[in-house]
């Protein structure tokens, strides 16, 4: 019965949560501690510490957490069921309807959501470098990624970079690591735990091989590269998902089509990988879907269930902070490459773009408009002006 409470309650967040991630959250405090009870404020606190600590969709990453401990395995699987079906059906309904829309690309609508793009995730970039950028040596790792990256792209120089930045940060950056002391007891053993952990690395390492045993292997892979290396989830996932789909799958127009429509549906914005899945044409849409879909939200999962009966510990041990660190770093280093290819370089084709860019920009950062309005207004003044 508990698992079915936590179902219904998750699944109403699906139908009304718009914002994007820090949005949920709020909704989810609201929910969970202020009116059902069922976590006090430090330990909801914590868990979403931990899901700010890890790669990952925070607020899906915090409802499976919720939901774990509220009604164990069965509660975590609803909480995720909950929360995303209602954006993941909603997204598999448009990406049918722009596959039957035929060639989109020259649609001045599509032009705009691509500067929109621009701007979300230079805003994002730009977040994550105060937040995790705080220090000369951060800045040369962020800066050297970025370089390195935008000259030699690829998954393997990525996770090379982001290796090479968790020794040095684990090296060189002292002291980093944050206590936690109110994280409530969890149903997982510490075994268990190291099995999720475990499974998450080697999915990683494995799946790049596997992906050339055909096309739903290769979606699994592009779809949980991105799931399991982006920080802070949300609109930073866009520019690992494109270099993973585009061209490859699909086209760039169907691409940001689908960037715009998960703007405008409420749930988490990881469910664009859904629109992607249902979108490609190597497998059939409702299996794609399936495929893309597991493949960005596992990385997540089996990293905040298998890090929960680890977190008290893992969080005050000094060189887990250092290493991450320098780890973040390099995320921030590989996210600020990405921005310049594929999402600038897609998106910006001259004077008019680049004002509308810095318009968007500046309705993010300055006016503090929800990125779906920024989105639809970019969208409107494609469509006039583009």
């Amino acid at each position: 019965m508990r698992a079915l409470e936590v179902f219904l309650v998750f699944l109403r967040l699906g139908l009304s949560s718009f914002g994007g991630p820090v949005a949920h959250l709020g909704y989810f405090r609201t929910e969970f501690v202020a009116r059902h009870g069922w976590l006090s404020e430090d330990g909801y606190a914590d868990l979403v510490a931990l899901a700010q600590f890890l790669p990952g969709p925070a607020s899906s990453q915090t409802g499976l957490a919720v939901g774990l401990l509220r009604a164990g395995w069965p509660g975590a699987l609803a909480a995720w069921l909950g929360f995303t079906l209602p954006s993941a059906a909603l997204m598999v309904a448009f990406a049918l309807g722009i596959t039957r829309m035929g060639e989109v690309g020259g649609a001045g609508w599509l032009l705009g959501l691509k500067v929109a793009a621009v701007a979300v995730v230079a805003q994002a970039v730009a977040g994550m470098w105060g937040q995790l950028v705080t220090d000369r040596l951060r800045a040369g790792l962020a800066l050297g990624v970025a370089a390195a990256l935008v000259v030699w792209p690829g998954a393997g120089w990525q996770v090379g970079a982001l290796v090479v930045c968790a020794l040095v940060g684990w090296r060189f950056l002292r002291g980093q690591a944050s206590a936690q002391g109110h994280l409530p007891a969890v149903p997982v053993s510490r075994r268990v735990g190291l099995a999720l952990l475990t499974a998450c690395g080697a999915l990683l390492l494995l799946l790049p091989l596997l992906a050339t045993y055909g096309p739903g292997w290769a979606l699994l892979d592009a779809t949980f590269r991105a799931g399991a290396l982006v920080f802070g989830g949300g609109h930073v996932v866009l520019p690992l998902l494109e270099a993973g789909f585009v061209p490859r799958f699909l086209d760039h127009e169907t691409f940001v089509a689908g960037y715009g429509a998960a703007n405008a549906v409420p749930g988490p914005l990881f469910t664009f990988a859904t629109y992607l899945g249902a979108a490609q044409g190597a497998l059939s849409p409702g299996a794609g879907a399936l495929v893309a879909t597991l493949g960005v939200f596992l990385p997540g999962a089996l990293l905040m269930l298998g890090a929960l009966p680890f977190w008290s510990a893992l969080s005050a041990l000094p060189a887990a902070g250092s290493a991450l660190a320098g780890l973040n770093a390099g995320v921030v280093g590989l996210l600020l490459a990405a921005l310049y290819a594929p999402v600038f370089t897609g998106g910006v084709r001259g004077p008019r773009e680049f004002a509308l860019a810095l318009l968007a920009y500046a309705a993010l950062s300055a006016l503090k408009l929800p990125a779906w309005a920024v989105v639809l207004g970019c969208a409107v003044a494609g469509q006039l002006a583009l």
